[in-house]
């Protein structure tokens, strides 16, 4: 998840009850919530080191609670050293932090593994990927109701309502103006409605302090929502997949294939329109299902990435050998490639993770790579 979840997710189970254990339980919650992205250092070395690196030993469970440990220890120790600048006893409660640490803290690989970019949560000993596909990797229902419970409960003195008007302002005025079809949303209007309607219904309750006597029973329910949210999107993939199942068997049955492995996986704001993936022995599928009753299957056309053969299986071959397309195809949930160029000009061999983009799509980023190959490289299978 982004790092705008991760901290309200924070500030949201601090105001729940947590901040109570120790003064700087706040300042705790939220940074023990992004801790483990702490990986962002990765990006000194380089987009492929940061590939490799990214959510990597520090989102597995022992990188996790060497974070969780920490964290604490550090506010507790700069505290203890203030304290004894100022001749004053320490203030803060060491096991009160380490409490909100441990349990901050894993909220993050949970949430990251409930997108469809995966977790290796047995880092350093096993590099396995596990991935929950329930959430998009950006959530707004998320920011929505989280942040509205952290909004009513922080929105008391004239920073925090500037600070909270400021990131509504930012954020609506992106749903407003960006391209979100862009992103695979179909209905963009009505979610823009839908996110204004929320903005302002958060406005009346803090106008009208109608939850001020709940307190952290907002917070509570926030989290709660989290929870349910989860479960009502895991039965949505359920049927999703079956969905993607049952038009890829009529599709296959025709082609002579077999999937080998299917996923679904969500899509931006829209729990009814799921990003479908499939791999056969001769090729990768990619399509859009939507399990909203009298759709018709699959929405728009499916995608097919032959598997490369021949002399073009030996130009893959030879370009998985470079460092960089090893490091990506460690991270490809399911890569595709294409042989472009010639012996003549430039023999290109192009790779791409089609969760995200296709081969020879520009600016892919670290979703897709060429490598270039010599011809006389070559050994054809």
């Amino acid at each position: 998840m982004d790092n705008l979840t991760h901290s309200l997710v924070g500030l949201a189970a601090a105001k729940a009850g947590l901040e109570r254990l120790s003064p700087g339980a706040t300042a705790v919650s939220v940074l023990a919530a992004n801790g483990p992205d702490i990986d962002i250092l990765a990006t000194l070395g380089g987009k492929w080191f940061y590939l490799h690196h990214h959510r990597g030993i520090t989102h597995s469970v022992v990188g996790t609670l060497a974070l969780a440990l920490f964290i604490p220890a550090l506010f507790y120790a700069v505290d203890l050293l203030v304290g004894r600048i100022r001749k004053r006893p320490p203030r803060v409660r060491f096991l009160g932090l380490l409490v909100v640490s441990l349990v901050v803290s894993a909220s993050h690989p949970l949430m990251d593994w409930t997108n469809n970019y995966g977790v290796r949560p047995f880092l350093p000993w096993d590099g396995q990927w596990y991935y929950g596909d329930l959430v998009f990797i950006v959530d707004p229902w998320l920011w929505l109701v989280v942040g509205g419970a952290a909004f009513l409960l922080t929105s008391a003195r004239r920073w925090q309502v500037i600070f909270w008007a400021a990131l509504a302002l930012v954020l609506t005025g992106l749903f407003l103006f960006a391209r979100l079809e862009s992103w695979g949303l179909l209905h963009a209007n009505i979610f823009r409605a839908l996110w204004v309607a929320g903005v302002v219904g958060l406005v009346v309750l803090r106008l009208t302090r109608l939850v001020q006597p709940w307190g952290s029973k907002v917070a509570l329910a926030a989290l709660a929502f989290v929870v349910v949210y989860w479960g009502g999107l895991a039965i949505a993939h359920r049927r999703a997949l079956s969905e993607a199942e049952s038009v890829l068997s009529a599709a296959l049955t025709q082609r002579g294939e077999t999937a080998v492995r299917v996923a679904a996986m969500p899509t931006l704001a829209d729990p009814t329109r799921w990003l479908c993936v499939a791999e056969t022995e001769r090729a990768t599928y990619r399509f859009f299902v939507s399990i909203v009753d009298g759709a018709d299957g699959v929405s728009g056309e499916m995608a097919q990435f032959e598997k490369p053969r021949g002399r073009e299986a030996a130009a893959v071959s030879r370009a998985s050998e470079d460092e960089r397309a090893q490091i990506f195809l460690d991270f490809a949930r399911f890569p595709a490639t294409r042989v472009a160029g010639d012996c003549l000009s430039d023999l290109l061999v192009q790779f791409a993770d089609i969760r995200y983009t296709e081969p020879g799509t520009p600016r892919g980023g670290t979703f897709s790579l060429e490598v270039p190959v010599a011809c006389d490289a070559l050994v054809e299978d």
